[in-house]
């Protein structure tokens, strides 16, 4: 993957949006003929047969392919991961984060009420409720210290869930953004799509950078101008200026994602 990766990134912010100068015309053109990639390639899993229920392509899909365990599954870790994902959320629209664990809990409670996982953390006991908050501080400090300042006048939005039918019904690409920046409205590419991750970058990273560019132009029909991930366990980030060998590698990958599923049915 030609992509841009440092131990010390420089500030995330301005990785998103680079140089104006710099930036492609939007392009408008191809999201049609990815859609037919991916059309072509379902027929030709499927045979004209109709799966019991839709097969779900996810991120995860992607990331966890050709693997046989993730340890970022396991329910601390996932724990971990939206907490941090809380801060991200946070520090995006201006907020002063003074106690990453306790306000990221407290975000996240305001947003989903009741679920297995907050029971989880509800149920710790002192030191492992301790040893969570320390984790949990280390991968905020380490993602506030690198994001730097973004602008309101990006439009930020976080947490943005994308969901595209193909196959008449039959598959379901199912994406959520950690933050985007950027609009689809310019002349020039514009958006620019961030993961942020918990666990250190790999293979399964550049996948789903990929995949994020690839939903994100089938949902707008606009292709984004970059993709980004950045681990909060390392402090490193990869960057991807996005363009139609990217795209198109994504597909590829999906549809091997969607043989793989329909296999196991």
């Amino acid at each position: 993957m030609n992509r841009s990766s440092t131990a010390t990134p420089r500030n995330i912010a301005d990785a998103l949006r680079g140089e104006r100068e710099r930036r492609p015309p939007a392009d408008v053109s191809s999201a049609s003929g990815l859609r037919s990639i991916l059309e072509d390639g379902i027929y030709e899993i499927l045979g004209g047969a109709r799966p019991i229920s839709s097969l779900v392509i996810r991120a995860s899909s992607l990331r966890q392919m050709g693997t046989i365990s993730d340890i970022s599954l396991a329910p601390l870790s996932r724990v971990r991961g939206i907490l941090v994902n809380q801060v991200l959320r946070l520090l995006s629209i201006g907020a002063i984060v003074n106690d990453p664990f306790n306000d990221a809990l407290r975000a996240w409670r305001l947003e989903v009420r009741q679920s297995d996982l907050l029971d989880l953390v509800d149920h710790l006991d002192a030191d492992e409720r301790a040893r969570l908050e320390t984790d949990v501080t280390a991968h905020a400090v380490t993602l506030t210290r690198s994001l730097g300042s973004v602008r309101a006048s990006w439009r930020p939005r976080s947490t943005v869930r994308a969901s595209q039918y193909l196959g008449a019904g039959a598959v379901i690409l199912r994406d959520v953004i950690d933050l985007m920046v950027g609009t689809t409205s310019s002349e020039l590419a514009n958006v620019a799509l961030f993961d942020l991750t918990t666990s250190p970058l790999g293979e399964g990273a550049e996948r789903t950078m990929r995949y994020h560019a690839l939903v994100q132009t089938l949902r707008t029909s606009v292709v984004p101008l970059r993709t980004t991930c950045f681990s909060s366990a390392t402090g490193e980030m990869w960057s991807l200026d996005v363009d139609s060998e990217t795209l198109v590698r994504s597909a590829n990958e999906v549809l091997a994602a969607i043989d793989r599923l329909w296999r196991e049915q």
